[in-house]
């Protein structure tokens, strides 16, 4: 049966007469909307119509190739997937690695070339060699295995610097044609017709490639000299030397080599204007020098500041790194006001000189030379008042404009600066860092308790005892730099803020950022990142606002960080009109004032972080603070020390109570008399009607209050009793209910007995520093920790694992919302050696016998009861009390499980407090109610009666 002809197959009248049908009928189709659904059924039918597609004829070969291929696809996948394995490994490897891995292979590959050229080695490698090495570069082969050598040097000396890989690049390459081209004419420009032998003879064939074209082209007259300009071009490439600079790098060379004198500067010794070029081309030819010690600093470097100082290291790779952006660029490498500079190295050698501390790097470059105008001069050394030269001194130009000839900035007042422009950093940021004391001196011996019971008279240490710190740093050329970069950030993301002051710290400096009118302070905390890539540093911390003042904190770490001495801040003036006893020396903040805080005021502290974040050193001041200011008649100590070395130093002074305790059982016993002693204060007080032991001891001194008649008691003054626990973690893991109760007990009560907690643990999690703890400490000291929830948990926020470590803290007292940023202060050893035996000297320490006395009545929990002994009394009274043995009974009263009240009726058998098992009843109860002390006495340990 003949199949219907297509529409392909029609003739060309059917054709056009179908092509004319097929616009009427979808014209029809669109006028009669109700004729579609009929119309869906023509697909169907042409489908029915259509011939089945014929089966494909079977492979003749199987599934045999199907199975090959399968096979070789899996082996490809496989080696494929390993050697990706490998890329990414390499690709995730550290830069520094890849780039010491490069220099070590190129060490090898000159050793190879050596051994072959040097000294013919034999063997296929020595083979290669020749055709590889001596063939391309033929007689100077022997050179070869010298440059490779330098290149692998110059990769492990300068990984740092990998811009300049390109010039040396090109450089080289032009030098190695010129030269072997060169020698290939000199040779005879010999021919490959000659062959391979005379090649490698001449220059190779690197010089034969290079020389051929050449006299080919124009002969060997004017061949020879354009590879001796190519040689000179590569020459200088690699050198970094502009050809108008040839007469001063030559001169500088000799200068190195010791040949020639060297000059004042550029302009003196006739050799013209020293250009921005000059600079750039200068660092680059230093580079390519050997390294020796230069007998004064070159011309370049007087520009401002030292490029090599190590404030601007931090700086350097966003120096590095241009910006894509239409907002001018602020220079940083401006000029430096010579007053300025002068004072500031002034102060700074005034403080090495009277303190024995080497001054600023800063300024010790600074004081080399002071540019003026467009010359070098050296700064004439001027007095400078002792109090914080740089708040008197001129304020540096601006760092969009070039500094005037010859001319100094005016100085900027207190009030803050005019808005600048848009793209264009303020004219002047003042310092608004704390000045010093401008005077200090000693604390005036106390006029009270100095007089101990009987014929003691006990002295203080002196604060010579302690170093004393250098000055407090002053603005340097960093701050300016960062000063311009958060500028820059706030116009690039137009951000209508700018930096209107900042405040120097040991450790960070905060800058104060001002927002312009209808601008949300998010704006500013949204950049974090973008500041911390600005300032090129991870650890930025944004306050939003600043605690009494309408800006934004931004604070950036200092690259020179600097010491705080425990003895300046004990010399603070305001610590000489306060002679509280328990007054102690914290540190130093961010504004460059000094902490102290009243432990009586706070009244109980918990201080927390990593391991070597500052904890110790922190307690160590503690402890030497008391021992400065305190008599043991005023404050009485407490020291519990698991880990047995933090606090050995102290063993033996007179301020202890009782020996330091290292045994964590001993330190919860020891929180038990704490608790005891307490009880023993408030008896007291409200015998004699006072609600605070600082109103009860001032009636027992001026003799108000005496003991009744009949009373052999003697009254005396109660000290303050300060408990320090270093190591809170280990007394929760020996015993957590006991020492959290004892610790819950003193601090909900124990401040107006004058007793007081320093809890300090370098595990801050919450079943450390429980709920119950937290909510009875308010103060809090956070060092810095490893996670934001270590945080968290030590000061209810965030922002203590953003610290950098090494004392840097926040101190958060009782009743501030926002905790304070400062650097805790250090004491050496030598000195807490020094005011130890001081203290000795003065008094032998007289300990209370009933602080861990509790441990001599008490025997050993046995063995078998382990951690149930809590349940085990419970279980005892409850069977004795109802005179009914059933551990159905137990496991309803006490809510637990069969195989614990099991357990618990088995040590009841094993003691004789109920009877043995008879099936299904109850066991006997063996003991009467009124024996159930001495049967609960025997299960804890205690001895009866």
């Amino acid at each position: 049966m003949a199949s219907r002809p297509s529409a392909a197959n029609k003739p060309p009248a059917k054709k056009a007469a179908a092509s004319a049908k097929a616009p009427a009928k979808q014209a029809a189709a669109k006028k009669a909307p109700a004729k579609k659904a009929p119309a869906k059924k023509a697909p169907a039918r042409k489908a029915a119509a259509a011939r089945p597609a014929p089966r494909p004829a079977p492979n003749p070969t199987g599934g045999v190739l199907r199975v090959v291929r399968a096979l070789w696809l899996g082996l490809a996948h496989a080696v494929g997937a390993v050697f990706r394995g490998i890329g990414q490994g390499a690709k995730n490897l550290d830069p520094a690695h890849r780039k010491d891995g490069i220099a070590l292979l190129l060490l090898a590959v000159a050793l190879i070339v050596a051994a072959g050229t040097w000294a013919d080695l034999r063997g296929p490698v020595g083979d290669l060699v020749e055709i590889l090495v001596t063939g391309a570069f033929g007689r100077l082969d022997l050179l070869v295995p010298i440059l490779v050598g330098i290149i692998a040097v110059r990769f492990i000396r300068h990984p740092e610097k990998p811009e300049a890989n390109g010039r040396i690049v090109i450089g080289l390459s032009a030098l190695v044609l010129g030269v072997l081209g060169q020698v290939h004419i000199a040779c005879g420009s010999p021919a490959r017709s000659e062959g391979m032998q005379a090649i490698r003879d001449a220059g190779g064939l690197i010089g034969w490639g290079a020389a051929t074209p050449l006299t080919y082209a124009m002969g060997e007259v004017l061949a020879v000299p354009l590879l001796v300009l190519l040689t000179v071009f590569g020459l200088l490439v690699v050198t970094a030397t502009p050809v108008n600079a040839i007469p001063q790098r030559l001169r500088l060379l000799g200068v190195k080599l010791g040949l020639l004198p060297d000059p004042e500067d550029y302009e003196d010794a006739g050799y013209g204007e020293y250009t921005e070029d000059d600079a750039r081309y200068d660092e680059q030819w230093r580079e390519s020098l050997p390294a020796r010690p230069r007998k004064r600093r070159s011309a370049p470097q007087d520009q401002g500041y030292d490029p090599e100082n190590a404030e601007q290291e931090a700086l350097a790779k966003r120096r590095g790194r241009p910006r894509r952006s239409a907002v001018p660029q602020p220079d940083m490498e401006r000029q430096m006001d010579a007053v300025d500079v002068a004072a500031a190295a002034a102060a700074a050698l005034d403080g090495a000189v009277l303190h024995g501390m080497p001054p600023s790097p800063v300024v010790a470059d600074l004081t080399q030379g002071v540019t003026v105008g467009d010359r070098a001069e050296t700064p004439t050394p001027t007095p400078v008042p002792a109090a914080r030269p740089e708040q008197d001194a001129p304020a540096a130009p601006p760092r969009s404009e070039p500094a005037p000839s010859g001319a100094t900035a005016s100085a900027t007042g207190a009030g803050a600066p005019a808005r600048p422009a848009a793209g264009k950093p303020p004219a002047g940021v003042p310092d608004l860092t704390k000045a010093p004391p401008a005077e200090t001196q000693d604390l005036p011996p106390r006029a009270e308790q100095l007089q101990l019971s009987g014929d003691i008279t006990y002295a203080r240490p002196s604060l010579d005892l302690l170093e004393r710190g250098g000055p407090g740093k002053a603005r340097s050329a960093a701050n300016d730099a960062i000063v311009d970069a958060l500028t820059t950030v706030f116009t690039e993301f137009k951000v209508d803020a700018r930096v209107t002051g900042f405040t120097r710290g040991p450790t960070v400096t905060r800058y104060e950022v001002e927002l312009g009118p209808a601008v949300k302070v998010e704006r500013i905390t949204a950049l974090a990142k973008n500041i911390a890539y600005a300032v090129a540093s991870p650890d930025v911390r944004i306050i939003s606002p600043i605690p009494g003042k309408s800006a934004v904190g931004i604070e950036i770490p200092n690259t020179d960080r600097e010491m705080v001495n425990l003895g300046d801040v004990l010399r603070l003036a305001a610590a000489a009109e306060d002679d509280h006893p328990m007054l102690v020396a914290l540190g130093k903040d961010v504004e460059g004032g000094y902490v102290m805080a009243n432990i009586a005021k706070m009244p109980h502290i918990l201080v927390a972080g990593a391991t070597g974040s500052g904890k110790s050193s922190c307690i160590n001041c503690l402890i030497t603070s008391i021992m400065m200011r305190a008599t043991p008649e005023d404050v009485r100590m407490v020291l519990v020390d698991p880990k047995r070395v933090e606090l050995t130093a102290y063993e033996g002074i007179p301020h202890l109570i009782t020996p330091i305790i290292t045994n964590p059982k001993r330190a919860a016993e020891a929180l038990q008399w704490v608790v005891r002693e307490m009880d023993l204060r408030y008896d007291d007080l409200a015998a004699y009607g006072f609600r605070h032991i600082d109103d009860f001891n001032a009636a027992v001194r001026a003799g108000k209050v005496k003991s009744p008649e009949g009373s052999e008691r003697e009254l005396q003054p109660y000290p303050y009793l300060l408990v320090i626990v270093d190591e809170l973690a280990d007394l929760m893991m020996v015993a957590p209910r006991d020492v959290e109760d004892a610790i819950v007990r003193i601090t909900q009560l124990a401040r107006a007995a004058g007793i007081h907690l320093v809890l300090a643990t370098q595990r801050p999690s919450v079943d450390v520093v429980t709920g119950l703890i937290k909510a009875n400490v308010p103060s809090r000291l956070a060092f810095a920790t490893s996670s934001l929830a270590d945080s968290r948990v030590i000061l209810d926020q965030p922002g203590a694992e953003k610290l950098i470590g090494k004392g840097d803290g926040l101190f958060l007292p009782m009743g501030a919302s926002k905790p304070t940023r400062l650097q805790g202060a250090f004491v050496t050893e030598a000195e807490v050696g020094v005011v130890v035996q001081h203290c000795k000297d003065q008094m032998t320490p007289v300990f209370r016998d009933d602080v861990v006395v509790g441990s001599k009545q008490k025997k050993e929990i046995d063995e078998d009861i382990g951690d149930d002994l809590d349940l085990l009394c419970q279980a005892a009274e409850l069977v004795v009390s109802t005179q009914f043995g059933s551990t159905s009974m137990l496991q309803r009263k006490l809510r637990v499980g069969f195989a614990k009240a099991g357990r618990l009726m088995d040590l009841m058998e094993s003691r004789n407090i109920v009877g043995p098992s008879e099936g299904s009843k109850a066991r006997d109860v063996l003991v009467k109610a009124d024996e159930l002390d001495g049967v609960l006495a025997v299960i804890r340990g205690e001895s009866e009666g």
